[in-house]
């Protein structure tokens, strides 16, 4: 009986070995999957200058070739590297002065993998802003026909330009553009431009496009 008892023992240990291998082959249950993209959060992060709203912390989040997702590990860099901004190796970003950079999250796994997202950094503690000059007139006719604009933020540090860095704003893109403080001419009419930063807005600049 004892003999009997071994042999189906055996048979049954057998049976239970050939059962993993088999879901192994058929499932895969121990094939790892693997990273295909990285995406970098949060999107176009904007952070100021100071004491507060200064940091922001950075996620890095893969898709893998299962069509699962998760959170890999990743080296973090910017650039430039610490002029505006730097990077702790758990992807907290400090600001340092203002300016624009890129930050980069590498896979630890397959470095050939790779995420980036822009950063902003802006001036912190603003009161207001203001734009120089008020006004302006273009020709649309003329070869040149556009007008340049600084913003200066008054902060209670001080003034800071902020031109670079600013959100500007027109209130009819069919009269004209703005983008970094230069304003071009689309079609004849008056449209306002103004600057903003840290949820501060700039009194409006009147800008006249004749033919």
């Amino acid at each position: 009986m004892s003999s009997n008892k071994q042999k189906l023992r055996l048979i049954g240990a057998f049976a239970a070995l050939a059962t993993l291998a088999l879901a192994a082959s058929c499932r895969g249950f121990f094939v790892k999957p693997t990273l295909t993209t990285l995406a970098i959060a949060p999107a176009s992060p904007s952070i100021q200058t100071g004491s507060t709203n200064n940091t922001v912390q950075m996620s890095a989040v893969g898709t893998f070739n299962d069509g699962s997702t998760g959170n890999p590990s990743v080296s973090w860099s910017i650039s430039p590297a610490n002029t505006v901004a730097s990077i702790n190796a758990t992807g907290l970003v400090t600001s340092i002065a203002t300016g624009s950079a890129t930050i980069t999250a590498t896979s630890n796994d397959n470095p050939t993998i790779s995420g980036t997202q822009s950063l902003t950094v802006t001036v912190g503690c603003i009161t207001s802003i203001t734009l120089s000059p008020t006004s302006a007139t273009i020709s649309v006719s003329q070869a040149n026909h556009t007008a340049s604009f600084t913003a200066t933020a008054n902060t209670c540090n001080g003034a800071f330009p902020i031109t670079d860095t600013a959100t500007w704003n027109t209130s009819s893109s069919d009269v004209a553009t703005v983008a970094g403080g230069v304003v071009t001419a689309v079609g004849q009419g008056t449209v306002n431009i103004s600057a903003s930063s840290g949820g501060v807005n700039s009194p409006n600049a009147l800008v006249t496009v004749t033919q």
